[in-house]
């Protein structure tokens, strides 16, 4: 990659990364699925009078918008808004790669390498090791639905890889359009709807950074990037992902960053960056600890 194209690639990773900081200041605003609602509308709206139909079957954009708008950001949402810190979240989130690996043999029936496998082995070191930092002296509850988060984007993934979509962004503004209503229905339902009525500045700044931002601005680097290189070249670039969202936690919000807590980012990176250091360029490009497209953060 030329210079400003890894500029980019740091600059999207800084965006998601940052994003977990803005998604805190969001929760305080609105109850978490609610969030997520007026975060999707935003980005469908009105992007999808712009890009034209999805370039996959319906079928595909309805399941991963379920999969992954509805089901994967009301647990993350749910978990940060029930006391999961944001930095911890970035990097427990980043146990997608285990749960894309185990359910595309499972369901696709690749069988990982040794290499993603000894990988895979100490990431889950390090969250048991956050798991059990987080849970002395924090409800354990709120960690393991944002792990239910990282297992729903490890579904979308999987599902992801086989629709195969063309673009990227286009793809993802569907998805969201898709998760509007379900999301919207479930507010309503099991939340107070009353913060509607008290917008602020630092709720809708929030709303427009995740949408415009995070969404619509990051993904569409994302895919111009990946149009350019192999995936197996672009995507070890979202391991920055959670040591932005670490760092920006502690510089904004004050997040401690202990050293169990540092040890155990450690070794969650290793064990991601282990499979993309080791494996030959060949077998990267196919394995599927690379999702296709990561998730819309």
């Amino acid at each position: 990659m030329n210079p400003r194209h890894i500029a980019l690639a740091v600059l999207v990773a800084a965006i998601w990364g940052f994003n977990f900081v803005v998604i805190h200041v969001g929760l305080a605003n609105f109850p978490p699925i609610l969030f997520s609602a007026l975060r999707f509308l935003a980005a469908a709206v009105p992007a999808v009078l712009f890009v034209g139909k999805p370039s996959v079957p319906w079928r595909w954009v309805l399941l991963v918008g379920l999969v992954l708008g509805v089901l994967k950001f009301s647990l993350l949402f749910g978990g940060m808004y029930a006391g999961m810190p944001p930095g911890l979240s970035s990097l427990v989130l980043q146990s997608q790669v285990i749960f894309t690996t185990f359910f595309a043999f499972v369901v696709l029936r690749e069988r990982p390498r040794g290499v993603q496998l000894t990988g895979i082995a100490i990431a889950c070191a390090g969250i048991v090791v956050i798991a059990l930092d987080y849970g002395a002296g924090s409800p354990l509850g709120a960690f393991l639905l944002v792990l239910g988060a990282a297992a729903c984007w490890g579904v979308s993934n999987v599902v992801m890889k086989y629709a195969k979509p063309a673009d990227t962004l286009r793809f993802m503004v569907w998805v969201s359009a898709v998760a509007v209503l379900p999301l919207f229905a479930l507010s309503f339902l099991f939340e107070d709807m009353s913060a509607l009525t008290r917008l602020s500045w630092g709720g809708a700044g929030a709303i427009g950074y995740v949408a415009w931002i995070s969404t619509l601005l990051g993904f569409g680097i994302w895919g111009f990037l990946l149009q350019r290189y192999d995936a197996s070249t672009v995507a070890p670039f979202s391991l920055l992902v959670p040591i932005f969202g670490m760092l920006s936690a502690w510089l904004f919000l004050g997040e401690q960053l202990t050293a169990l807590r540092l040890a155990a980012g450690g070794l969650v990176l290793a064990g991601l960056a282990i499979p993309q250091l080791v494996a030959r360029p060949a077998a990267r490009t196919a394995a599927l600890s690379e999702p296709l497209v990561p998730a819309v953060r």
